[in-house]
């Protein structure tokens, strides 16, 4: 039956593609499709932190916690002593005295408390490291009981612990009356007990034994009466 003007046509909608837009007309631009936020760019992991102080990979000597003891590094050069109690405080960067009768090593004096004395020569070891000494030109020598490093590998026997002193190629610890103990160019003092009737001549061995410098760690009076009484 043929359908009149008043009533539209209806058009089933089938599914599947459309079909191409009427000659005439023009398609629609189509318009993007906005897709899913774009994430944030990652953030540099953070870098680890550096070793702590004071512990040094291949060097012998006890871990030592971070500001132990007197800290030398804080310094550039350490103080210098005076070489006789009459001798007049020099002050911090001025030109190091020369020991009487010393062939040319001169000596240097790092203020410390008996029962700190050790962490102190352990601290000034580490700047001298730091700024370039080659570890087998540093001798450690202590004047009350051993540095925990030489108990320790005195432990396993003399043999043993004197031909580390023998390769020559590490800092070495020992007694400062030891014998053996062969002069290097840095001898380190740890004045952590002793006579004051036989240091004076263990302070003198020591400054023999040292080619450049001596580094004496402990109390400033007793130091300058004790070098004063051996020279």
């Amino acid at each position: 039956m043929p359908l009149t003007p008043e009533e539209p046509q209806i058009h089933e909608t089938v599914p599947g593609p459309r079909t191409a837009p009427a000659a005439g007309r023009s398609a629609s631009t189509p318009r993007p499709v906005p897709g899913p936020p774009r994430p944030a760019a990652p953030r540099p992991a953070p870098s680890k932190e550096s070793a702590p102080a004071g512990v040094r990979p291949g060097r012998p000597g006890p871990h030592r916690p971070a500001g132990s003891g007197t800290s030398a590094a804080s310094a550039s050069v350490p103080p210098v002593a005076p070489v006789a109690p009459a001798a007049a405080a020099t002050p911090s960067g001025a030109p190091k005295q020369r020991a009487a009768g010393s062939p040319g090593a001169q000596i240097q004096l790092i203020p410390a408390p008996a029962d700190g004395a050790v962490d102190a020569a352990d601290e000034t070891v580490d700047l001298l490291l730091d700024t370039g000494r080659a570890p087998g030109e540093v001798l450690v020598l202590t004047t009350g009981d051993p540095h925990p490093w030489a108990a320790h590998e005195l432990s396993f026997g003399e043999a043993s612990y004197w031909a580390q002193h023998d390769a020559a190629d590490d800092v070495f610890y020992a007694d400062i009356t030891a014998p053996r103990a062969a002069g290097r160019p840095v001898v380190i003092v740890a004045l952590n007990g002793g006579s004051d009737e036989t240091l004076p001549q263990a302070l003198a061995g020591a400054l023999s034994r040292a080619g450049v410098l001596l580094i004496v760690c402990g109390d400033p009076t007793r130091i300058n009466s004790l070098l004063g009484a051996s020279a």
